[in-house]
C-alpha cells in the first residue's frame, strides 16, 4: 500500500531524522519565535484570505458594483496565491520524499 505524502507525514519524518542526529525539529525554540508549522499555518491562512477576496470581487463584478481593475487586480493576486502555494506544496513533497530515502 503506498503512503500518502501529506504535511503532517513530512514534518513528522524530518522531526524524527532530526531528532536521530541530535537536532532541533521543527517545533519554535523554547526562547520564543514562530514555528515552521506556525509559518505554514499563517501562511495558508492569507492565502485563503486572498482567494476570498477575488471571490467577493468576482461576485461584486457580477451585480456591477466593482471596478474593472480592482477585479482583475484581486483575481491576479488569488492566481499568484494559489501558485505559491502549489508551488510549497509540491517542494514539502519532494523533501518529504527525500526524507523517505534517506537510510535509517
Amino acid at each position: 500500500m503506498p503512503i500518502t505524502p501529506t504535511v503532517a507525514n513530512a514534518i513528522s519524518a524530518y522531526n524524527d531524522a532530526a531528532k536521530r542526529l541530535g537536532a532541533p525539529g521543527l517545533e519554535a525554540p523554547t526562547q520564543g519565535g514562530t514555528s515552521f508549522a506556525e509559518l505554514l499555518k499563517d501562511s495558508a491562512q492569507e492565502a485563503i484570505d486572498v482567494g476570498k477576496t477575488g471571490e467577493q470581487q468576482s461576485i461584486a463584478a457580477v451585480a456591477k458594483q466593482a471596478e474593472l481593475a480592482d477585479i482583475i487586480t484581486a483575481v491576479s493576486n488569488a492566481e499568484v496565491t494559489l501558485q505559491t502555494v502549489v508551488a510549497v506544496r509540491d517542494r514539502v513533497i519532494q523533501a518529504y520524499q527525500e526524507i523517505m530515502r534517506m537510510p535509517m
